[in-house]
């Protein structure tokens, strides 16, 4: 089976993979040369695990082909997936000019059926624009080519979205015909032999099925969080908090965690879009938008801690930041806490020095030298006035904090993941404070 994935982006390049490693014959199509060239030389325009080895497997292989003529492969696949970007206007609604580019390119250059899947995270109703935008190419060109349309949205965890593809836990897919459905079991059936978890359902079903996933898991995380707020003013702990409730099987502990905000590629776009498509229809989303406003202010609550704990006199003052992507395994910095955080620190006159396992090229794109880049965690934190921990690595996880106190000038660490021990850091020596603790919270014992 030949397939062909429009766009090398985070979903387009681990979905071609992926269906190449099970044998299938993939075309990756980008417009972007330098990227696709990049690719060719085993240069991967992403961090994830696995997935640089499993490329280059496959490119070797011939089974994973990258080309930036689209044209070129169009009639000689039976799947076309698009997976291009949907980036967020002005007004939160997602920008298809790309995947309405792709329909059109489609529709002036095809001779023979094709199945066309939308993979990129889409508004309900997407697909029907892009079959009305590909049959009025055909019209225009004055032929009768079949195709049909599909919506098969990703579920994806950055940092786990190899395993998540060649494992899924479900796989969504909207169809129209009996055509599109027995293709697509065809290509996903060598993923879920043993248990095949397909879940057909009516296209506009599927487009939303994504937006609702992600909203639900946003919301959440910004339950938690505003939960979290309310246990530092009532004396009680989140942490019992969340073990209390996430052992009731109607509620469970994922995505339970507090924390300084979520970020990434996917939630915030997705709740501004869902919000946008319901403004369209004359519906708030009320619930929605408080997730969002809750999230917002959450990714400026450890700026506010440190702002208490020096009453305001942050000027001059060196902060060190552990962790600028999104969410751990993961080079990703869109939407990312540690980039609030850091524009208000800067703001407030503040030297910020920074340190991430994976993420710092990426940062450097965005940050240029308004910051320090540091090696490691302990040259980060040199003379520092504060450590503020804003992604939950593994390697930040047990240092050596006898010599970090040495290291800083005030041995303050405000940890935005809840990742560490109290009890052990008081001992050291240190004022800790996390997020939704106050029976921990020594923010107020001020220099």
């Amino acid at each position: 089976m030949k397939i062909a994935i429009v766009g090398t982006g985070y979903v387009g390049l681990v979905t071609g993979t992926c269906f190449a490693e099970m044998g299938t014959e993939v075309y990756c199509v980008d417009v972007d040369k330098t990227k696709i060239n990049n690719l060719k030389n085993g240069i991967i325009p992403i961090y994830e695990p696995g997935l640089e080895e499993m490329v280059m497997r496959n490119y070797h292989a011939e089974r994973l082909r990258f080309t930036t003529d689209l044209k070129d492969c169009l009639n000689d696949v039976e799947v076309l997936f698009s997976a291009v970007g949907t980036p967020p206007d002005e007004d939160g609604s997602a920008d298809l000019h790309y995947v309405l580019d792709v329909a059109r390119e489609i529709g002036r250059n095809i001779t023979n059926y094709l199945l066309v899947v939308t993979k990129s995270t889409v508004p309900v109703g997407t697909a029907k624009k892009i079959k009305q935008t590909i049959q009025e190419e055909l019209d225009m060109r004055g032929v009768t080519v079949d195709f049909d349309i599909a919506s098969n949205p990703e579920f994806l965890k950055e940092g786990a979205a190899v395993k998540d593809f060649m494992s899924p836990d479900r796989v969504v897919v909207g169809v129209e015909t009996e055509r599109a459905k027995e293709l697509m079991t065809r290509l996903y059936r060598p993923f879920l032999l043993n248990n095949f978890r397909v879940i057909f359902m009516d296209v506009p079903s599927a487009e939303m099925t994504k937006y609702a996933a992600n909203a639900m898991l946003a919301t959440r995380i910004s339950f938690i969080n505003d939960i979290a707020n309310l246990c530092e003013l009532v004396g009680a702990d989140v942490n019992m908090v969340r073990k209390g409730i996430g052992t009731d099987n109607r509620i469970g502990s994922r995505f339970l965690y507090p924390g300084c905000g979520y970020g990434g590629s996917c939630f915030p776009k997705d709740v501004k879009a869902l919000i946008s498509t319901a403004k369209e229809y004359g519906y708030p989303m009320r619930i929605l938008q408080a997730v969002e406003d809750v999230n917002d202010r959450q990714k400026s609550i450890l700026f506010t801690k440190l702002e208490d704990y020096f009453q305001g006199d942050l000027k001059g003052r060196q902060i060190a930041l552990w962790g600028l992507s999104f969410k751990p395994e993961t080079d990703d910095i869109r939407e990312a806490p540690s980039l609030v955080l850091i524009d208000k620190l800067l703001a407030a006159g503040c030297t910020v020095r920074v340190y991430d396992p994976v993420a710092m090229e990426e940062a450097k794109r965005r940050l240029g030298d308004s910051v320090v880049f540091c090696k490691d965690i302990y040259e980060t934190v040199l003379d520092t006035d504060g450590l503020l921990v804003v992604t939950e690595w593994k390697e930040f996880r047990l240092p050596s904090w006898d010599t970090i106190k040495k290291l800083m000038q005030t041995p303050l660490i405000l940890d935005g993941r809840n990742i560490y021990d109290t009890k052990e850091l008081e001992e050291k020596g240190f004022v800790y404070n996390n997020i939704g603790c106050p029976s921990v919270c020594n923010v107020n014992k001020r220099h």
